[in-house]
């Protein structure tokens, strides 16, 4: 696969642009990825609020590191819904396609015509009176929103190949092979090539459902997961093998906690991000070198920030076991940059009463811990399916 051809994974949050490139010639390889500090004020709660400032930051890091302009961006934000319908078995696509839509109008919580729904079968299951139900994953995004992302990545000269839920991307990067435990010094996760996704239908004014015609009946084998990546936003997604089958996000994630210490004690978001990788949860707090004032606010932000971190995981899964149909979640895989907090993932197991592991992609096993866990969500985005 040439240059032109590669495919970029472009995850967006409050503090940073992460990008990662991969190129598939028989097998996947990352051919290229970068990590930049965005101003505050260009991106908040998963939203773009300065449009020419998002544009002039993506230009230069896609620029500084020679990255394909092609380009599969994730949203996660408060204004894409996700919901799992069950249906009649419909064999006539355009009946099922009508059927989607009819019930989404009731159990998506916006309004379709203001709205890109996207939908996908994801197989069949008995209901409690043993009739047979078609399940589809429905995915309603607020066109606003969308438009404004579009309009930053082309004035950043990038060509969009795609929106993708970032929560898909995630569980694609993250949802096969092994997980180190909690404590433990190595991540492999190998990485898979289904998902859901708004592949190709994201252009405006052209933005029609996904046909859902052939899509396979979910055959993963295994528990239900929850996979979590924590940023400035906290992502959730349950999923089984490959397939995700509920969503949510958080506003509230690692960025909220480095904004209180910020707050607190007069730190910029960045120094203050820096005292939370520093004094983590694990030491006593008298054998951390630093200010000790700063050592103990740090700590005491933490110990907050985590408690509403459990907070959110569990009402996930309130939300999803209330679902009909939902699967049993056994066990919590973590990603993203607050997995670089030290004692973290130990302190929601701890307080959650599930098992939390690290998941990394083995394909960014070379790079330092810290970029690989800021570029796991884009290197999931930048994954093709099968």
């Amino acid at each position: 696969m040439n240059k032109s051809t590669a495919l970029v994974g472009l995850d967006i949050e409050a503090g940073s642009i992460a990008a990662t490139e991969l190129r598939t010639n028989g097998h996947t390889e990352v051919a290229g990825y970068g990590v930049m500090p965005l101003d505050a004020g260009i991106f908040r709660e998963g939203e773009v609020a300065d449009v020419g400032g998002l544009s002039e930051a993506l230009k230069q890091l896609f620029s500084e590191q020679k990255l394909s302009k092609n380009v599969r961006l994730g949203v996660a934000n408060q204004r894409v819904a996700v919901r799992t319908l069950q249906l009649p078995p419909i064999d006539d696509q355009s009946e099922l396609e009508t059927a989607v839509r009819f019930q989404a109008q009731d159990q998506l919580p916006m309004p379709l015509d203001q709205s890109v729904l996207d939908w996908q079968e994801v197989g069949r299951s008995t209901a409690e009176d043993g009739t047979e139900r078609l399940n589809v994953v429905a995915v309603a995004a607020r066109r606003d929103m969308l438009a404004r992302l579009l309009e930053a990545m082309r004035g950043a000269g990038l060509r969009p190949q795609g929106i993708d839920l970032s929560a898909f991307g995630m569980v694609r990067a993250l949802h096969a092979g092994t997980y180190a435990s909690v404590g433990a010094a190595e991540y492999v996760a190998a990485p898979t090539q289904h998902a859901l996704s708004y592949e190709q239908r994201m252009e405006l004014g052209q933005a029609d459902p996904a046909s859902g015609g052939g899509a396979p009946e979910v055959t993963d084998a295994g528990p239900a997961r929850l996979y979590c990546n924590f940023g400035d936003v906290t992502n959730l997604a349950v999923a089984r093998g490959s397939t995700c089958l509920f969503t949510r996000v958080s506003t509230f994630g690692v960025e909220g906690i480095a904004q209180k210490l910020a707050e607190r004690k007069g730190l910029t978001l960045d120094h203050a991000r820096q005292w939370l990788v520093h004094v983590g949860l694990e030491r006593p707090v008298e054998e951390i070198e630093g200010d000790a004032e700063t050592v103990k606010a740090t700590r005491d932000c933490l110990a907050e920030g985590s408690s509403r971190l459990v907070d959110e995981l569990r009402l996930s899964l309130e939300f999803y076991a209330a679902q009909e149909g939902a699967l049993t979640v056994d066990g919590v895989v973590a990603a993203g940059p607050g997995t670089m907090i030290g004692g973290l993932a130990d302190r929601l197991q701890r307080d959650l009463g599930h098992p939390v592991a690290l998941g990394r992609p083995d394909a960014l096993a070379h790079l330092s811990d810290i970029d690989a866990a800021r570029l796991t969500l884009p290197y999931g985005l930048a994954l093709e399916d099968d």
